[in-house]
């Protein structure tokens, strides 16, 4: 089988991760445990997650020209992700994200710096990485106009497009038009539709996004696993994994990555979505948002252990 091809157009940022007992409250210092410098962002997260999962990745985006940025490149190009579409601009700071993580969870400040600075001219001059992909993965971390011209231009050359509409933010219309998969959690998904996607609500939400133009939405669970509409425009509900939680960031970027592998594979989509969730759920068992991505015989080895437990 040919490696699937996936471009991932989106943020790169150092990740500052403090680890904490509980989170501070307003005007209260605490004294963390411990702090780590970590190479995150939801574009690179995913690029480094497609790469291990067997595909062969590309990265659009930009950098500063500052330590940060050079050790983001070398952290995209020791997993085998193609950098040569990623500008390091001068006078720039690259994109941080502050990451606090007390029991498990994590709560996240991002200040963009150079990721702002992506542009839809970056997208056109990286046109050949486009024409040459099977998959293009979109994140909200890069200025909306260039997201959009990112899926209009991948829709124009015949490609599969992946929205992980995060962080939530406005949206033009336009855009669910171009998108084949989009993959809200509740929360975004609640946002985008205006509809509290709780409960029952859950199945007249995503019928509504779907109203808006996107092809097939996925919604992420939690633990409690997945949600997608099928072809009848039913929620069916795929159940999480259980694993032992050690770190959630970058959960969701490996969701999205697992997702677009097994589309470009030909899998049907409760496979797919599937998949997405079992490649997420071993992310959670370790550090790190890039450190936690799974390479694809891990996956292969928790899938037969999940088979004999059932």
């Amino acid at each position: 089988m040919n490696k699937p091809r996936v471009v991932v157009i989106g943020s790169l940022n150092m990740d500052i991760v403090v680890e904490t007992e509980r989170s501070p409250q307003v005007g209260e210092t605490l004294l963390g445990e411990r702090i780590r410098f970590i190479p995150g962002g939801k574009g690179a997260n995913q690029a480094v997650a497609a790469s291990r999962l067997g595909a062969e990745t590309a990265m659009i985006g930009a950098v500063g020209d500052d330590a940060f940025g050079q050790e983001l490149l070398n952290a995209l190009r020791d997993d085998g992700v193609d950098v040569t579409g990623v500008n390091c601009i001068s006078n720039m700071t690259t994109g941080v994200a502050s990451i606090y993580v007390t029991e498990g969870d994590n709560s996240i400040v991002v200040v963009p710096g150079a990721n702002y600075k992506v542009m839809p001219d970056d997208i056109d001059k990286n046109e050949d990485k486009l024409k040459q992909a099977d998959i293009v993965l979109l994140q909200l971390e890069i200025p909306v106009d260039t997201v959009l011209h990112a899926a209009r231009k991948a829709k124009s050359l015949g490609k599969i497009v992946v929205l992980n509409p995060a962080p939530a933010q406005p949206l033009p219309n336009e855009i669910f038009s171009y998108v084949d998969y989009i993959t809200p959690n509740r929360s975004e998904l609640s946002r985008y539709t205006g509809i509290d996607a709780e409960g029952e609500s859950l199945e007249t939400a995503m019928q509504r996004m779907k109203k808006m133009g996107a092809n097939h939405v996925v919604t992420t669970l939690g633990a409690s696993g997945s949600a997608y509409l099928s072809d009848d425009g039913k929620v069916r509900m795929i159940s999480g994994y259980k694993v032992p939680t050690v770190d959630t960031t970058g959960a969701g970027d490996c969701y999205n990555a697992g997702l677009a592998i097994a589309v470009t594979q030909g899998k049907s989509l409760d496979k797919a979505v599937d998949y997405a969730g079992l490649v997420s759920a071993l992310a959670v068992t370790k550090f790190g948002a890039q450190a936690g991505m799974p390479a694809e015989a891990d996956v292969q080895c928790f899938a037969a252990e999940q088979r004999n437990k059932n």
